[in-house]
C-alpha cells in the first residue's frame, strides 16, 4: 500500500478559502490526508512564508505548495494536476 498524500490548505476562515476547502474535499481520494491549517496561528503563518505562500487560500501538496497557489486561486484542474485525487 501506497503512503498517503500529504494535503495541507491554508486558510484564513473567509469564504474564498472555505470554498477552496470544500474543493479539496471533494477532490480528494482516500489516498490524500487533508489537513487544513488556521493562518491565524503565528506558527502555522510562519511555516506559510517559509514555504513561499502569500496569499490564501493556498494548497501545498506533499510539502509543495501547488502551482496554481502562487500566481492565483486554487483551480481544480492543476490541484488534481498536483496530485490531489489519485491514489
Amino acid at each position: 500500500m501506497n503512503e498517503k498524500r500529504k494535503i495541507e490548505v491554508f486558510s484564513a476562515g473567509c469564504p474564498a478559502c472555505q470554498e477552496t476547502i470544500d474543493l479539496v474535499n471533494s477532490v480528494a481520494c482516500p489516498a490524500c490526508d487533508v489537513s487544513i491549517l488556521d493562518m491565524n496561528n503565528a506558527d502555522i503563518a510562519a511555516r506559510a512564508k517559509s514555504i513561499g505562500i502569500q496569499t490564501v487560500p493556498a494548497v501545498v501538496i506533499d510539502g509543495k505548495l501547488a502551482s496554481c497557489c502562487t500566481n492565483s486561486g486554487p483551480q481544480e484542474s492543476a490541484l488534481k494536476a498536483a496530485g490531489l485525487g489519485q491514489e
